[in-house]
């Protein structure tokens, strides 16, 4: 760790010094270093108050040699908001963390956030894996708070498809939380990350969540809503989201359901419906539906041979009638219709009324 960096560490490390404070040190000094071998007169001229002025923990302080040990044995890393590699669009926010501690890597690519209920519904779950896998296909990054219920989903959604994922704890990186997702805890960290704000041993406190969403937000694209009540913590979620500029989304549940309530509710204020991942890449990145599509047409052109080649590359986004197509191919009908029937399958063909044919909608 350069000298910098734990001069960083060592001042949030320093008793009632948060985030603020960092930032009115770095105005007033441009320099940790300087900040602490500053004077109390100087640091109270910088905006700190008296009591955090003369709380400036010292360089042999035992919870800092600690924790240096901890980010050691974690093999991690602070990523300060003055480091280069500092995500761009969680910089752009009106409150960013001055420091985040990281285990693993941060994604170079656009990232999507998913948030919801702690005690979802099987329903709720299975769309949530589903829509995380999706988007973890089309090269997006899933963030979440790897919470019970929902979050979690979401992480082994994007694990699913060898995906990239963000989880954004409200605890110490060294803390797993809830202790249930230890396995999943780990496979996050194989090739992907996890991130605080908070620094190694903080437990995970009721007030640190609010500011974790604002983490989760801000580093997203876009926030989607699953299956949350009417009180839920993704809605704090969700309203960062629309602080910060972000696109909210959300997916319906059933009217009378109490975990859906606040995000049906989301829905009527104007909130996007999301039942399909092209709900979403539509709304952010629609230039992926054609990239995604043209991967499928190229995977689909390498597996087939003879007759069902000829057959797929007659086919485009105009209706043809089947016999339009075997007339085309010099197909007899039943030979056609099993090919045919075999590319509906394999998601390369789709059916249409009076017996036309349009190549696969992804």
């Amino acid at each position: 760790m350069d000298r910098t960096t734990l001069n960083l560490l060592r001042l949030h490390l320093s008793p009632g010094l948060g985030r603020t404070a960092l930032f009115k040190l770095q105005r007033y000094f441009g320099d940790f270093n300087q900040a602490v071998q500053a004077a109390p007169l100087q640091l109270r001229a910088a905006g700190l108050s008296d009591r955090v002025s003369s709380n400036i923990l010292p360089a042999d302080a035992p919870e800092l040699h600690a924790a240096v040990e901890s980010l050691t044995a974690l093999n991690a890393r602070l990523l300060s908001y003055w480091d280069p590699d500092y995500p761009a669009l969680l910089r752009q926010i009106h409150d960013p963390p001055a420091l985040l501690y990281l285990r693993g890597r941060l994604p170079e690519k656009d990232c999507f956030a998913m948030v919801g209920s702690r005690n979802a519904t099987s329903g709720g779950l299975q769309l949530t894996r589903e829509l995380a896998r999706d988007l973890a296909e089309h090269d997006i990054c899933v963030v979440s708070g790897l919470a019970r219920g929902v979050d979690s989903a979401a992480h082994r959604g994007a694990l699913d498809a060898a995906g990239s994922t963000i989880a954004v704890l409200g605890c110490g990186i060294d803390r797993i939380y809830p202790p249930e997702n230890s396995r999943l805890f780990h496979q996050i960290l194989e090739q992907n990350a996890i991130i605080s704000e908070y620094p190694p041993g903080t437990p995970p406190h009721a007030g640190h969540f609010p500011g974790r969403n604002r983490i989760i937000s801000g580093l997203s694209r876009g926030v989607l809503i699953v299956e949350a009540a009417e009180k839920s913590g993704s809605l704090i979620t969700g309203d960062f989201a629309l602080e910060q500029g972000r696109e909210l989304f959300a997916s319906p549940g059933a009217v009378k359901s109490p975990t859906s309530s606040g995000a049906n509710r989301l829905l009527k204020d104007g909130a996007q419906l999301v039942t399909e991942v092209n709900d979403i890449l539509q709304a952010l990145w629609p230039q992926r539906l054609n990239r995604q599509q043209q991967k499928h047409i190229d995977r689909l052109t390498e597996q087939l041979v003879g007759s069902p080649l000829e057959v797929y590359r007659q086919l485009n986004h105009e209706p043809q009638h089947i016999d339009e197509i075997g007339r085309k191919c010099g197909l007899t009908p039943m030979e056609l219709s099993a090919i045919l029937l075999d590319l509906e399958l394999r998601g390369g063909v789709q059916v249409l009324p009076g017996n036309h044919f349009i190549r696969g909608q992804i």
